[in-house]
């Protein structure tokens, strides 16, 4: 008995090994391939660290102000990444206490049914939405990127489920003591769900961040483009990559702040697994 368990360990062990591998040996060749020159990019094969280290990557990359901005392109997806997941953070806290906390007829009818609404794949709303940002004149402005997708059912159901979790009693008792529903939403619920809070507006964050077709869409002007939609700027007119250094380079900057925010809030992901876990004890 005591055999199989240490055999079934060690294939488990040699799987996770074998998966690590697998995605960690691109990362490290993308970072490397960013520290090589050009002519070594298009002349040697595939070698995981480069000859030579070479830095002038970067300092074309900070360099360039005109044709490729980077750093603008990072403070423009910034600004949209944190907006957005402040205001996503928001309303999905209110509309989940409104779905577990309030009584209203259809409450669970209309949750299920634009629970069921969000399955249609996001692809079929490009053109509606499209003709929604061009009536409203947010072309080429942050809200084309900040305002869409606020209301997402999926971190609603999440937040909703956390929720659920979290003893009605602790209403009934504030309702005694005179707190009204938005006291007990900001002074109980809130702190009890800063979890899944978390790891939602971590999904958030990353999800705006890393978005590529809708900016691409909405998006004309160079200066306000955000690092995704950007990246697209540095191939050449038959859409071949000519500064391959300088693309790896400009990619590795724009995984920086998702990393580092993940490093910072993944501790929140194994509290936010149990769905159950707003009281603890």
């Amino acid at each position: 008995m005591v055999k199989k368990i240490s055999i079934s360990k060690y294939i488990s062990y040699l799987f996770l090994v074998t998966i690590c591998v697998i995605w960690v040996v691109p990362v490290i060749f993308g970072i490397t391939t960013s520290f090589r020159s050009q002519a070594e990019v298009v002349s040697a094969g595939f070698r995981l660290f480069p000859k030579e280290w070479d830095f002038n990557n970067y300092v074309a990359i900070l360099d360039n102000t005109s044709t490729a901005p980077i750093l603008r392109w990072l403070s423009n997806s910034l600004l949209i990444a944190v907006s957005h997941t402040v205001l996503v953070v928001f309303i999905i806290s209110l509309t989940g206490y409104g779905y577990t906390r309030l009584k209203f007829k259809g409450r669970d009818a209309l949750f299920f049914t634009l629970l069921g609404i969000s399955f249609f794949p996001g692809v079929v709303n490009l053109i509606p939405s499209y003709k929604i940002i061009e009536a409203l004149g947010w072309v080429n402005t942050a809200w084309a990127m900040i305002i869409p997708g606020l209301a997402g059912m999926g971190n609603i159901f999440l937040v909703r489920q956390f929720m659920k979790g979290i003893p009605g009693e602790l209403d009934e008792s504030a309702k005694v003591d005179g707190a009204s529903d938005f006291r007990i939403y900001y002074s109980i619920i809130l702190p009890l769900v800063k979890p899944v809070l978390i790891v939602c507006g971590l999904f958030s964050f990353i999800g705006s961040w890393n978005d590529f077709l809708w900016p691409v869409i909405v998006y004309t002007d160079v200066e306000k483009m955000p690092i995704t939609a950007g990246l697209l700027l540095l191939q050449d007119i038959y859409g071949n990559y000519r500064m391959i250094g300088q693309l790896m380079g400009s990619a590795i900057l724009a995984i920086i702040p998702t990393l580092v925010l993940f490093i910072f809030a993944q501790k929140y992901f194994l509290q936010s697994i149990n769905l159950n876990s707003g009281i603890k004890g």
